[in-house]
């Protein structure tokens, strides 16, 4: 801590700014700064587990963003900021006499012992495909035991739509609930397609949410056959749109133009130079 900032340091507070030196340290100092924010600031004492949500994903998606673009020192920082999340809610459970961040951890080290029987007791899993299939078939007793629901039930409903759908298929595929192969998935694209052809002229708002849904639904099955995780997909494609944009947003600042003045064909053009220097620079 800088020196002009010790003066201003409430004595009482002064041990939360000795940096930790083992796991246990840590955790108990993190714990302990937001039990005093809890206390002490307006915003901290006032959140709840519902008030959070937003904030969880937001850390996650961040955390997954600075692993794309490999920056570890943003990723240390992220991590971070999930870690705060999770101690957050435990202390709001604990709170509320529901559960601690003890009891959260141990909660899940049983799991992971329960769920690598191949690795803590006497079974072998001599692939990842045969360490992955113990894993679903221990997760799915505890479901079913859990509460008796549809395999399906038990998707999260904040999940990605792309990444939802997907799970939910798969599990289907579990049981057999399945195209043969691919060409099935291919056709009902096709199906889909016409379908949503034949209503979105109408005005019939619902029909036509339903059928765009049903389409999106036939293009994440494909990807599932092709072994596609479809969030990466279009995440790609959206990236490569964003690069090609920018080219063409380059090009009428460096000419002077304005897009909201240029035609389409314009545009057009110079988005085709977009993807010969792609194809050019491999980027």
């Amino acid at each position: 801590m800088k020196d002009e900032l010790k003066e201003q340091v409430l004595e009482e507070y002064a041990d939360l700014y000795i940096k930790a030196g083992t796991s246990e340290e840590a955790i108990a100092r993190l714990i302990k700064i937001i039990h005093i924010l809890r206390r002490e600031c307006p915003w901290d004492k006032v959140q709840t587990h519902k008030s959070l949500r937003k904030c969880m994903i937001e850390e996650a998606y961040e955390v997954v963003e600075a692993i794309n673009n490999e920056d570890q020192d943003n990723l240390e920082e992220e991590l971070g900021d999930v870690l705060l999340q999770v101690i957050f809610h435990s202390g709001l459970g604990a709170e509320q006499k529901h559960f601690d961040f003890v009891s959260v951890t141990n909660r899940e080290c049983e799991k992971m012992l329960r769920r690598h029987p191949h690795v803590f007791f006497k079974e072998t899993a001599k692939t990842i495909d045969n360490a992955l299939e113990k894993w679903e078939n221990v997760k799915r007793k505890e479901k079913g035991k859990a509460n008796g629901k549809s395999r399906l039930t038990d998707v999260p409903k904040a999940l990605p739509a792309l990444t939802r759908s997907y799970k939910v298929q798969a599990r289907a595929a579990e049981v057999g609930f399945d195209w043969d192969d691919v060409s099935c998935a291919f056709h009902k694209i096709k199906e889909e397609t016409e379908e949503l052809l034949e209503v979105y002229k109408t005005e019939d708002r619902d029909s036509i949410i339903a059928e765009l849904g049903d389409l999106l639904f036939s293009v994440v099955n494909v990807a599932r056959f092709l072994k596609v995780d479809p969030e990466e997909a279009l995440n790609s494609t959206s990236e490569k749109f964003i690069r090609r944009f920018a080219h063409i947003e380059n090009v009428a600042v460096a000419k002077g133009l304005l897009l909201e003045n240029m035609t389409l064909s314009e545009m057009d053009k110079l988005w085709e130079e977009a993807k010969i220097l792609e194809r050019e620079t491999g980027k």
